[in-house]
């Protein structure tokens, strides 16, 4: 027995020497060109299309889910909820960004007004997508008679198809990357040269990497959100919401997993180099931000214990416009 355990350690030692020593193969450097086409003067960039890849697709499926008595409004309705919502995204999500991670902090106001505008550049924020969204969420549910937690539990599942899109838009500009690492899908951000020559100017090993393969191999951060964010969360909310849930359940879920997912995904994130790490070394804006998200998911959840079910409505009203109109 005593043998099979020596065996044993000096097997996983082995394996592990072996795995720290071993060659690495060149990883994949990420050099895409940021503009998709070109339509005479105009340039059409990947993040952008990103963008209303989304959009379609959120309204697509948010049609699916009112034909299906999601939410008892008409088609018309819907169309107003889905275009309130995306000045929503589009506003919020910036102005978040240009106030609380733009570099310079909040001097574009004054010095660079048109800033606000270059959203093809990259910098948007999740966070104030979500409040542009809310808020227009709010004014459309006012109008409609509707609680604002319906609407958002109608709203939440459909959410994370945009934000898999805007992460891969992040991915294609080659921005937000991760921290160094040494695993085999490690890939090079050309963009990122600058926080490589520091790194490597603290680190012997990096510096080796560095040289090795001309750039060092970090996490594809924004890949893991877009798994986590966008995949995983869209396929555990939608089927949530497949069945009537009590109010707050689909959105609880919603905002409790992004909290953690974004809170852990920053962990192996570089942080943006105007702000850095907040305190202790690895506290990021993004997790501060964040963690507003995990309580209320909690919240909304302990809420549901006691929250009445919204029933499936009917869509005979719609067919019976779309004959009048017909």
């Amino acid at each position: 027995m005593g043998r099979f355990c020596c065996s044993t350690e000096l097997a996983r030692y082995t394996w592990r020497f072996a795995a720290i020593h071993a060659p690495m193969i060149q990883p994949y450097v990420v050099n895409i060109d940021p503009v998709a086409f070109g339509l005479g003067p105009v340039q059409v960039h990947w993040y952008g299309l990103m963008y209303l890849l989304g959009f379609f697709l959120v309204a697509v499926l948010g049609e699916y889910r009112r034909r299906h008595g999601r939410l008892p409004v008409t088609r018309d309705a819907l169309g107003d909820l889905f275009f309130y919502g995306m000045l929503g995204v589009i506003i919020g999500g910036r102005v978040w960004y240009m106030l609380f991670y733009y570099d310079g902090g909040p001097r574009w106001i004054w010095t660079d007004p048109l800033a606000l505008f270059k959203v093809w550049d990259g910098g948007m924020s999740f966070h104030g997508g979500l409040l542009g969204v809310l808020a227009a969420s709010w004014w459309w549910s006012r109008r409609q008679h509707l609680h604002l937690a319906d609407t958002m539990d109608f709203v939440a599942p459909l959410v994370p198809l945009g934000l898999g899109f805007g992460r891969l838009g992040n991915f294609i500009n080659g921005e937000l990357w991760g921290k160094p690492t040494t695993q085999a899908w490690g890939m090079i951000f050309p963009h990122a040269r600058a926080d490589d020559l520091a790194a490597a100017a603290s680190d012997p090993s990096l510096l080796q990497r560095l040289q090795q393969f001309g750039g060092l191999p970090r996490h594809p951060s924004q890949l893991y959100e877009m798994l986590l964010e966008g995949a995983v969360m869209f396929v555990v909310v939608w089927l949530i919401s497949m069945k009537p849930r009590p109010r707050y359940v689909v959105s609880g879920v919603f905002a409790l997993l992004y909290g953690v997912f974004r809170f852990a995904v920053e962990f192996v994130r570089v942080p943006d180099p105007q702000l850095g790490y907040l305190a202790w070394g690895w506290l990021t804006m993004g997790q501060v931000q964040s963690l507003p998200l995990i309580v209320a998911g909690l919240w909304w959840l302990a809420l549901s214990r006691r929250a009445p079910t919204l029933p499936l409505a009917t869509t005979a009203g719609d067919a019976q416009n779309d004959a009048r109109v017909s």
